[in-house]
């Protein structure tokens, strides 16, 4: 393999695997705080694709404020699924809030075949995203392959920041490890539950719009399999750790990119080195790579 060819593996590897860590957040975000595994953020994530796609080619907004519209629509979904699935079920045995999780992830994928039709849908690529650069030696490098990195470093030290820096973070860390001394202490424990929820649906929406950028067409069940390999990189880097989600995705990208960039004749089992991978984790490493041990409270 040459150099030129080696960095533009490793451009798409950084990528997707940016992109698994943005989703993974959400993940972790929510289980971190809950000890729930929000099945539904896959299609959390499939909607935010679904916005831009209406607000950009249906209502023709310009692309800034399309996101802007896709993504403030997506929070409110993920808000709305906690207010009904998630909020009703705070005091319940884990295993309703779990069931909760599969039928609205089910609900929000039949929903929107009736809604938006099984039809796969373009969407459009700003220009100034896909028109090649030319790296010295050669290298031919797609702009958009460099932003969606940039923006998913940038979005996750920022809610680092958020979580560690401010009153809102410290109450979702307080909450993460005892919910009902925290709400005693005069903490609205829902209100910052649903701040998390708003925050993990926010980065799912980016997340939705970065991947209908690189993969052009949206469809209802988009969701699932970067929905699974999300859970399965918060797995992987230690879930409940937002660094450890970003980590996990980063390693599972590379993991996926560079095995088939090396081994083209594996190709059409790319989608079962992340299943190997979960396998082996929570064998020999069940708590993940920046993942804590903690008791599981029934």
């Amino acid at each position: 393999m040459t150099l030129n060819i080696f960095v533009q593996h490793f451009v798409n590897a950084l990528s997707l695997g940016s992109l698994y860590g943005l989703i993974a957040v959400g993940y972790t975000m929510v289980y971190g705080i809950l000890r729930l595994i929000n099945f539904a953020h896959g299609d959390i994530f499939m909607l935010g694709a679904y916005f831009v796609y209406f607000a950009t080619i249906v209502y023709r907004l310009p692309w800034i404020l399309g996101v802007a519209v896709a993504v403030a629509g997506t929070t409110a979904c993920g808000l709305l699924v906690d207010r009904i699935a998630y909020r009703p079920l705070r005091r319940a045995p884990r295993i309703s809030a779990l069931i909760s999780a599969i039928g609205v992830s089910f609900f929000i994928e039949n929903f929107a075949v009736v809604v938006f039709t099984g039809m796969p849908r373009p969407v459009v690529q700003p220009p100034l995203l896909m028109k090649p650069i030319l790296v010295g030696g050669g290298v031919r490098l797609i702009p958009l392959g460099l932003v969606v990195p940039a923006i998913s470093f940038l979005l996750v030290a920022l809610l680092v920041w958020v979580i560690y820096r401010t009153k809102p973070g410290l109450a979702m860390r307080a909450i993460s490890f005892d919910i009902e001394a925290t709400r005693m202490m005069g903490v609205s424990v829902n209100r910052i539950i649903a701040l998390a929820f708003g925050i993990g649906s926010a980065l799912a929406a980016v997340a939705g719009i970065l991947w209908a950028l690189r993969y052009p067409r949206v469809e209802p069940f988009m969701g699932m399999t970067p929905g699974i390999k999300a859970f399965i990189a918060a797995v992987l880097g230690g879930i409940g750790s937002v660094p450890g989600a970003m980590i996990g995705g980063l390693l599972l990208g590379f993991v996926e990119i560079m095995f088939v960039a090396f081994f083209p004749v594996v190709s059409g089992y790319k989608d079962a080195f992340a299943f190997l991978i979960l396998i082996l984790i929570l064998l020999f490493r069940p708590t993940g790579l920046l993942g804590e041990k903690m008791e599981d409270k029934i």
